[in-house]
């Protein structure tokens, strides 16, 4: 552990971690009290039914000496995790062929609600990528709020809004863009070959426009070897993150790492190394999703990060931390009628939708 400035640094402070299972098995649970993360991030793995739910981010709550993030995906459409045991909301581009800002806007309400409910301040949403081409393999497909900058700022900017009026965080993603991707950052590392000048003019339109809104951004695995020779991924990037997220765009929030645990990073860069890389950029929080026994390493691994930039980077969490919103009161009751006022605004959204939206998001 390293002491600076009356805090000691354990390593965990720059690191959003994932849980194996439905309760906190007892190794998690003393990986979590050694490291002291900043938060915590839930997949379908964690999720059984909406009791169950609550009592593990309660839990979690419990193991952290503070405040800790606790996050998950809960866009719409496929990428919903809550459609374990509830209604499926409808996906962002269901909801911009609908065409009405104040259902995506009641859309961003829920889903605040919801997320409250089960102790949740986090949401990772909204994604801010154009769509450009349906057949690119780029993990996005019915994951985009439209097809010109204009239409993505205004239906994820309703969103957005949405949830803050909940008191829920969110986070921007995927800068610098997987747009123009055509392989999936999960399998191995896209290469996009596009020019300052014309990633200015389209895609970093909607993350430089919604910038004041957003709580966080989060950074993702891709190449723009036209804009950082080095050809490495925006996650360990420096040019991406430091240079323009921060210095030019004047980003003063958080960043937050697309998952180190994917194959874009995993193949190529290893694991505690491209985490302290990625610190080195100007990230301030790693994902670690998967490989939660190598947490420790990172954690170790990222103190040897020089000091300053730990500083900053520890500066910008903890002004995040101060955002958080606590969980409301849980009742089933609580739920069943956010679950119902979901199905009423998926029917309202899908019944409008069009052939083409449909065969789209399948």
């Amino acid at each position: 552990m390293h002491t600076s400035s009356g805090h000691t640094f354990t390593g965990g402070e720059f690191i959003v971690m994932g849980v194996p299972g439905l309760t906190l098995d007892d190794a998690t649970r003393k990986i979590i009290m050694d490291v002291q993360p900043s938060g915590f991030i839930l997949f379908a793995r964690n999720i059984k039914d909406p009791s169950q739910l609550r009592a593990l981010t309660d839990d979690l709550r419990t193991v952290c000496r503070h405040e800790p993030i606790i996050t998950i995906d809960q866009e719409g459409g496929r990428v919903s995790r809550l459609k374990e045991f509830m209604t499926e909301p409808p996906s962002a581009m269901q909801l911009t062929e609908h065409g009405d800002l104040d259902t995506i806007a009641e859309h961003g309400i829920l889903t605040g609600k919801l997320l409250r409910l089960f102790g949740f301040n986090l949401n990772l949403a909204p994604v801010l990528d154009t769509l450009v081409d349906i057949k690119n393999e780029n993990s996005l497909k019915d994951r985009t709020y439209g097809t010109t900058a204009d239409q993505v700022v205004a239906n994820a900017s309703a969103f957005a809004r949405g949830m803050a009026e909940q008191g829920m965080l969110c986070c921007g993603k995927h800068y610098p863009g997987y747009s123009m991707a055509n392989v999936d950052p999960h399998h191995g590392l896209p290469t996009v070959k596009r020019s300052l000048e014309q990633l200015l003019a389209l895609e970093w339109l909607p993350f430089k426009r919604t910038l004041p809104r957003l709580d966080l951004v989060m950074v993702g695995h891709v190449s723009y070897p036209d804009v950082d020779p080095s050809c490495l991924p925006a996650t360990l990037s420096r040019t991406m993150v430091h240079q323009i997220l921060r210095e030019d765009w004047h980003f003063e929030g958080c960043t937050i790492t697309d998952d180190m645990d994917m194959g874009a990073i995993k193949a190529n860069y290893g694991g505690s190394e491209a985490a302290a890389s990625a610190l080195k950029a100007g990230n301030d929080l790693m994902l670690v999703c998967h490989a939660i026994d190598s947490v420790p390493e990172i954690a170790a691994t990222l103190l040897t990060v020089p000091e300053a930039i730990r500083q900053q980077s520890y500066q910008r969490i903890l002004a995040l931390r101060t955002r958080l919103a606590a969980p409301v009161a849980f009742s089933l009751d609580a739920f069943k009628k956010l679950d119902e006022e979901t199905a009423r605004l998926r029917a309202r959204v899908i019944r409008q939708s069009s052939p083409l939206q449909e065969s789209r998001a399948r």
